[in-house]
């Protein structure tokens, strides 16, 4: 285990929640001397509420690491966990994780079942509900005017998709919406204790309630299925193999909490980055058709929702001329890997004409790219394109209130203003 000891990483500590509260442009310029030092660097752990005990990990910021990492699943290993940087009881791992903190062929047996749910028919439905729903969204904002643009626009989009997706009432969305918030928290006290038991057990009550939701969902459908992805994902079967309530549980709560995560915090940078940037959202309104989809793709590479997943060394290996041992943490930070100045030009800057963007913002190209891209890019597209024709001046009117996290690049509250 080596320490780089250069003076340009001084300072630096991913464990601690004071970095994660540094202004955007300070951690990025943290993480490019991070990059300078041309191999990954090694971090104490932060806090274990667990008793877990590990020495730390090693933070994969160049973009060559992450993809090298994300193709070798056989060394660079899910299954110790996914989300978080310290060790948990394999029985929270899962619950939380499903299929993220799974290696194949666990992995691969439950992304079949569940990609079997997702027929043609249903995947047309989804994108249609998207067009009706982001519709509906903008209508309600010219009415309601003025007011918090992630609470009234990006929050409700991808919830409102999930739960009709599952056949979940609107009588349960509020309880789902703040779940989800509770379980991506991070270390944000507007969401979570900072009392490490009380942290814990809001966490755990959190998981229990969205899954208790759904697997009694399920039952009911069982006996009287419905159109809906809870009745697929039920009768789901792969050579005579189909989701165990505990797995149907625990892949609600991935999809509830990353598949609105991820849209909602997107949509609520685009905001904020067509505010700060009316070059580009004059690029943008001179042809949306056109641009929508590299907009997409710029906006997904320059916040990167999710900053980080963890992988575990299986064994001793070398990658890109750094050795690891078997047992070493690693974590592949897409964040720091999307500024990466050896793969982008300009990284710094925000520009929806980029060409190639590679990004890696849905994770890199291996067995654990998002299952949800898809229909995340749609959402994100289509939201835009209600905004971009209906409110074409619609723009951010306050600085972003930012979520204290070092796993989600998220926006509590954005002021907007429609004139």
């Amino acid at each position: 285990m080596t320490t780089p000891s250069a003076s340009s990483i001084d300072g630096i500590d991913l464990s601690a929640n004071e970095f994660w509260a540094l202004p955007w442009q300070d951690r990025h310029d943290a993480f490019a001397r991070l990059r300078a030092v041309g191999r990954p660097v090694f971090f104490d752990e932060p806090e274990n509420p667990f008793g877990t005990a590990s020495s730390g990990y090693y933070a994969f910021v160049s973009h060559a690491d992450v993809l090298g990492a994300s193709r070798q699943p056989e060394l660079f290993s899910s299954a110790r966990g996914a989300t978080s940087v310290v060790d948990l009881p394999p029985e929270f791992n899962e619950y939380f994780g499903s299929m993220i903190s799974m290696d194949d062929p666990r992995h691969a047996r439950l992304r079949r079942i569940v990609s079997r749910a997702f027929t043609p028919k249903m995947i047309q439905k989804f994108e249609d509900d998207v067009a009706v729903t982001a519709a509906s969204i903008v209508d309600d904002l010219l009415a309601t005017g003025p007011c918090d643009f992630v609470q009234h626009v990006s929050a409700r989009l991808p919830l409102r998709i999930i739960c009709q997706m599952m056949g979940i009432g609107d009588e349960h969305y509020d309880m789902v919406l703040r779940n989800t918030n509770i379980i991506l928290s991070g270390q944000d006290p507007e969401f979570i204790s900072e009392d490490m038991d009380t942290a814990v057990t809001q966490l755990l009550t959190a998981g229990q309630d969205l899954a208790n939701l759904v697997t009694g969902l399920a039952a009911e459908r069982a006996e009287d299925p419905r159109d809906d992805l809870v009745s697929a994902l039920a009768k789901a079967n792969i050579d005579g193999e189909q989701l165990t309530p505990a797995e149907l549980g625990s892949f609600f709560i991935l999809l509830v909490v990353a598949g609105n995560e991820t849209t909602r915090t997107a949509i609520s940078h685009a905001l904020n980055l067509l505010t700060e940037h009316p070059d580009q959202r004059a690029v943008l309104l001179a042809d949306v058709a056109g641009r929508l989809p590299g907009a997409v793709e710029e906006i997904v590479r320059y916040a990167s929702p999710v900053i980080w997943m963890r992988r575990s060394v299986t064994r001793d290996c070398t990658l890109n001329g750094s050795d690891y041992r078997a047992g070493d943490k690693v974590l592949l930070v897409y964040w720091a890997a999307n500024r990466d100045e050896a793969v982008f030009a300009d990284p710094g800057h925000f520009d929806i004409t980029r060409s190639p963007n590679p990004h890696v913002g849905f994770g890199a190209a291996g067995p654990h790219f998002c299952l949800g891209a898809h229909l995340a890019r749609r959402e994100i597209r289509v939201m835009l394109q209600e905004l971009m024709t209906r409110v074409p001046q619609i723009r951010a009117s306050a600085a972003p209130d930012r979520l204290l996290s070092s796993f989600i690049n998220g926006i509590k509250h954005l002021p907007c203003e429609l004139d």
